[in-house]
């Protein structure tokens, strides 16, 4: 091990000092000395409380212990040796002033900074507390919503439906006891109650005793109503409504008649109640029940099967003055077969435009329906003897149910909400005559309908659709091959139904509505 002769131990150690300051790194490859040495040297003279920074930075950057360490060698120095010792150690008198003073006020401020830990560690313990209170919060609402999913999977009592149900005992039994294990897994009896269907009162009711409380009203002693006919009475009164001035007449008019007479039996819906109890109460004559008319129902599975059309108004150049656009409209392909304008509403007009659109699409022995609503045109003489002419069948509407043409009102509100529809009015019939035409190119040719797939009606019409839509899906399929993960399951359904319906049964699956 090598020895280092005081003189150099203590060279050293100046050139670690203010105002050399020099790192230790460096000080090891100037003086040939390693830094394990130094680093040694340097303990011994700070454990005796010298100022041994032997860090390369200059006095600002020291730590607190050395500026520490300063300020306690020059506790006792007066202003000359304050001011000699500065110069040694490459510091200004200020610096230890300085420190000095920032000494003082840590100690000082003891007593102020315990007061802000305090503070920090109560708001600290608070916040805590509201976290904790908030955890136990959310982990009783996620047991309590466990506790009422088991309830609503397990439960298969009948308690549902109107107030003062009867409940049966089997019911009751099981409602009770499902609600009790809810309760005990967490969930709160009221929500319990209401997941079977009951109040919170009725649970509290059946348990009253401790037991669970049979219904009473089954075997209950019903008082006779103070008011109830007599045995004599009742058979008094189906005596008189059966007797040979009253057999014809409805209870409503016999109970006047009998007042008239100075006679009173029994009230008209007492009457009534009789009747019926009695089996005596029918429809009686030629007038018809007021059952109500089921919509007619047809389908097409191809073009020029099905029609519809109607009549609308089209604004004329003054209010109050309007033109009437005749519009029929294949049902299967939603394409404007025909179309005309005339300033009245005629069944004359109506046969000529059906004659026309008959023999433009070359109808000749395939069976056409034509539906259409109940209005004067429809089913005038002359429209029905075209229809007859022409071998066409018609329906009709139910009297006051615009939805059974659905198709022809869907087409009107297409053509009136288009964005160069003149709303305020056809300066006269040729320019009326002249719009509809353009909207009817439109419609039929460009309009990509929204109940087609998107493809335009003449396409649907003329029997291009399938191949459209089929190109459109091998579209879709080369975008699914390219980019898998776009698609989580299969690609755009571009299926035509084969068959559309007018107007069809409740327990039929919808098709695709009309626009």
């Amino acid at each position: 091990m090598q020895h280092y002769s005081s003189e150099r131990k203590e060279s050293a150690l100046k050139k670690m000092r203010p105002p050399s300051n020099i790192s230790i790194t460096k000080l090891s490859l100037d003086m040939g000395i390693s830094q394990a040495t130094l680093y040694y040297w340097r303990k011994q003279a700070k454990d005796k409380g010298q100022v041994m920074p032997g860090n390369g930075k200059n006095a600002e950057q020291w730590s607190s212990a050395n500026k520490f360490a300063a300020v306690l060698e020059t506790a006792t120095l007066n202003e000359a040796e304050l001011a000699l010792y500065c110069r040694k150690k490459g510091l200004f008198v200020e610096q230890i002033a300085a420190w000095k003073n920032a000494c003082l006020d840590a100690n000082a401020n003891v007593s102020e900074h315990k007061k802000v830990f305090q503070a920090a560690a109560k708001k600290d313990k608070q916040q805590i507390n509201a976290l904790e209170k908030e955890l136990r919060r959310k982990d009783k609402a996620l047991a309590e919503t466990a506790a009422l999913l088991v309830l609503r999977k397990k439960a298969g009592c009948d308690l549902g439906g109107s107030r003062g149900r009867m409940i049966l005992d089997a019911d009751r039994l099981q409602a009770v006891i499902l609600i009790d294990e809810a309760v005990l897994s967490g969930a709160a009896k009221y929500k319990a109650c209401a997941e079977l269907g009951i109040t919170i009162r009725t649970y509290q009711r059946w348990m009253s005793a401790g037991v669970i409380k049979s219904d009473g009203r089954p075997d209950s002693v019903r008082p006779i109503p103070k008011n109830k006919l007599t045995a004599g009475e009742r058979k008094r009164l189906v005596d008189t409504m059966n007797s040979e001035a009253y057999k014809s007449l409805p209870a409503s008019q016999m109970v006047p008649s009998l007042a008239d007479e100075g006679i009173y039996l029994a009230s008209e819906s007492t009457c009534y109640r009789v009747l019926h109890e009695e089996k005596l109460q029918h429809r009686r004559g030629r007038g018809q029940s007021n059952d109500k008319k089921v919509a007619t129902t047809h389908s097409a599975n191809g073009p020029n099967q099905l029609w519809s059309w109607d009549i609308t108004w089209l604004p004329g150049p003054a209010k109050g003055f309007h033109f009437y656009l005749y519009l029929i409209l294949d049902v299967f392909s939603r394409k404007i077969v025909g179309w005309e304008i005339h300033d009245e509403e005629s069944a004359a007009h109506a046969a000529t435009l059906i004659r026309r659109t008959h023999l433009r699409e070359d109808i000749r022995d395939n069976p056409l329906i034509l539906h259409s609503d109940n209005g004067s045109p429809m089913k005038g003489a002359s429209m029905l003897e075209t229809l007859y002419q022409l071998g066409v069948a018609t329906s009709f509407s139910r009297p006051r149910v615009s939805n059974d043409n659905a198709y022809s009102e869907s087409i009107f509100k297409t053509c009136k909400y288009r964005p160069d529809y003149p709303y305020k009015g056809f300066f006269n019939i040729a320019e009326a005559r002249d719009w509809v035409l353009k909207f009817t190119h439109w419609y039929n040719v460009n309009h990509k309908h929204s109940g087609l797939k998107f493809v335009t009606p003449h396409q649907r019409h003329a029997g291009l659709a399938k191949d459209v839509l089929a190109k459109r899906k091998d579209v879709y399929q080369q975008a699914k091959l390219r980019n898998p993960e776009r698609w989580s399951g299969q690609t755009r359904n571009w299926e035509l139904v084969d068959k559309v319906h007018l107007n069809p049964a409740r327990d039929r699956i919808e098709i695709e509505g009309v626009k």
